[in-house]
């Protein structure tokens, strides 16, 4: 097991590919699009593929902060979820080091024939909590998402909001070394995402190592000591902040603009 302050990931030549097949016009959009963009391919059975992810390599340590930026499309969700160990790559390897968790669906692993506070145990046997610390993490997900007596209730009965609101509190209730995170994180009404702001900067605060896809210029400038630039599933640039935006968004940030940014 990994000690505080000893994180690690470490990725190379990893590359995602997902076979296409034509029994649909969605997958024939998706086919359209692939080879507008020169990522088709063929894999080692010969079936034609997305090329999601190409060549990845880099190495995170403890204390690193990294942004993924990228028009739609290009590959960050992809790169999360592959980090997270949902897509498993075709070629190259992940290793990572100290323990792990991913903001990347409010949904993700949660069961909605349970009730919230039966899929809140769930998730601490899932993290190998002890039995103590489950029933902290009960309260802690019962107090911050404010269900009331709906936590004894199925999920199935939850509004959107209600779902997100249970998904977000329990995602941010563990504290991992490294932090995984896309760009659904602000939910709820206007006071709920003032909450929810707070407790997600000290989770980001908290973990020793950052991953995050945004749109964001502000978040990347904020929160990212390096900035990955990823474009048709590859690097195209890697550097910081002040490098790789001003190379992505096309001119050098005056000081206002590195200010607002």
């Amino acid at each position: 097991m990994a000690v505080r302050g000893d994180a690690r990931i470490d990725i190379h030549g990893v590359s995602v590919f997902f076979p296409l097949y034509h029994g649909s016009s969605r997958s024939l959009k998706k086919t359209v699009m692939a080879a507008a963009s020169g990522r088709l391919g063929k894999d080692m059975q010969q079936r034609v593929v997305v090329q999601a992810l190409r060549d990845i390599s880099f190495t995170l340590n403890s204390g690193d902060r990294l942004g993924l930026i990228g028009m739609n499309g290009a590959g960050k969700t992809t790169l999360l979820r592959t980090l997270a160990g949902i897509y498993e790559p075709v070629m190259g390897h992940i290793r990572i080091k100290g323990s792990l968790n991913s903001l990347l669906d409010p949904n993700l692993g949660m069961s909605v024939e349970l009730t919230g506070r039966e899929n809140v145990l769930l998730r601490g046997l899932y993290n190998r909590l002890p039995r103590p610390e489950i029933s902290r993490l009960e309260e802690d997900v019962a107090t911050f998402a404010e269900l009331g007596d709906f936590m004894d209730l199925p999920i199935r009965t939850y509004s959107s909001g209600m779902v997100m609101r249970l998904g977000f509190a329990m995602a941010t209730a563990i504290r991992p070394q490294i932090l995984l995170m896309d760009e659904w994180f602000m939910v709820g009404d206007a006071e709920f995402r003032e909450k929810a702001q707070v407790r997600l900067e000290n989770m980001v605060r908290g973990a020793e190592i950052l991953v995050i896809s945004t749109h964001d210029t502000s978040v990347v400038r904020n929160w990212c000591t390096r900035v990955l630039w990823l474009d048709q599933g590859r690097i195209h640039l890697d550097g910081s902040p002040d490098e790789v935006l001003e190379a992505y968004l096309g001119h050098k940030l005056t000081p206002l603009e590195a200010e607002r940014v």
